[in-house]
């Protein structure tokens, strides 16, 4: 086998996609319909690896996107895995961060034509999947949103981006500072997505439109797709390096732990308590303020200021 050449479909035995290619169409699909197809870290990495092999094998003309089922294309990294890992462990979130840009990048630079199928639910890290893709056709039921400042994070990697350039600046801001969901048919109007269709014409509408990017030349296609990606390719290059690093360090205050501990426990995260802090003058950045005392008793430095007892030794701090 050579260096370039693709392989079967069915010799990857991939966890949380599935992955299919027949008829000149490479369908890749988000196999965790449990969890809405979020994103864990081992999700990213096998996208990427059907990505790549896609983007070897000249039988294939178009890459489909989707989710598995009917109610959710994608909603983004799995905030379960953001509670239980990356915010005690901080810098596994670069490493994750990098089988995101990495999987992303591999699929915007495919060289093919690529349509997100949007079967349901679109949110977060699931809507940057989508505008990473060339086209998008959405089932009438589907909506789409940005959640990152709802849950503790910023929607750093494609939606600050990129929803400025296709939507314009101030739905961009609508839907990154509200984190509302928009109907597919306001995504439609805004040019969020090409076509809106109801669910049961989806599979139809998405043959229809792959049928008319196969019967283009190849070549042509490619560097279109290269012209076109100028503008998303320079916001890009020019911030996510920048987005890795802060969203790293990010991961180390109160915001992230509230609002993923929040997401996971199925209740309102405390976002007027942190205000609250602020507006008394105390540091809203720290779980339990910031790390000034020292024990008079076993010596231990860096006691959060509103630890009464020493965490140490346990005797009370003066």
């Amino acid at each position: 086998m050579g260096q370039f050449d693709a392989q079967p479909a069915e010799s990857f035995h991939f966890e949380y996609i599935l992955y299919e290619k027949k008829d000149w169409v490479a369908r890749v699909t988000i196999n965790r319909p449990a969890v809405y197809n979020c994103l864990n870290t081992t999700t990213l990495l096998e996208m990427r690896e059907a990505f790549r092999d896609t983007l070897y094998d000249e039988a294939i003309a178009v890459l489909v996107v989707t989710g598995a089922g009917d109610k959710a294309f994608s909603t983004g990294g799995d905030v379960k895995e953001y509670a239980d890992s990356f915010t005690q462990h901080p810098r596994d979130y670069w490493k994750y961060m990098d089988a995101f840009i990495s999987c992303f990048e591999t699929l915007r630079n495919i060289g093919k034509p690529t349509i997100a199928r949007i079967n349901g639910i679109v949110a977060g890290g699931g809507n940057e999947l989508n505008m990473a893709c060339d086209l998008a056709i959405a089932a009438e039921h589907a909506t789409l949103r940005q959640v990152g400042v709802q849950v503790g994070s910023v929607a750093a990697a494609g939606a600050t981006q990129w929803l400025p350039i296709i939507i314009g600046d101030r739905r961009a801001r609508e839907m990154l500072l509200t984190c509302e969901p928009i109907s597919a048919q306001k995504a439609l109007e805004w040019g969020l997505v090409n076509q809106v269709v109801p669910y049961a014409q989806l599979d139809e509408a998405v043959s229809a439109l792959c049928q008319k990017l196969i019967n283009k030349f190849p070549e042509c296609l490619r560097y279109t797709r290269a012209q076109v990606n100028f503008w998303k390719d320079l916001a890009w290059s020019a911030t996510i390096r920048h987005a890795q690093d802060w969203l790293t360090l990010h991961y180390t205050s109160v915001e992230p732990y509230e609002g993923m501990k929040a997401f996971v426990e199925k209740r309102t995260p405390d976002y007027i308590g942190l205000r609250q802090k602020a507006a008394e003058g105390r540091a809203p950045e720290f779980l339990w303020g910031p790390y000034t005392q020292t024990c008079a008793h076993c010596g231990a430095k860096g006691v959060p200021s509103d630890f009464k007892f020493c965490g140490n030794c346990g005797n009370k701090l003066e």
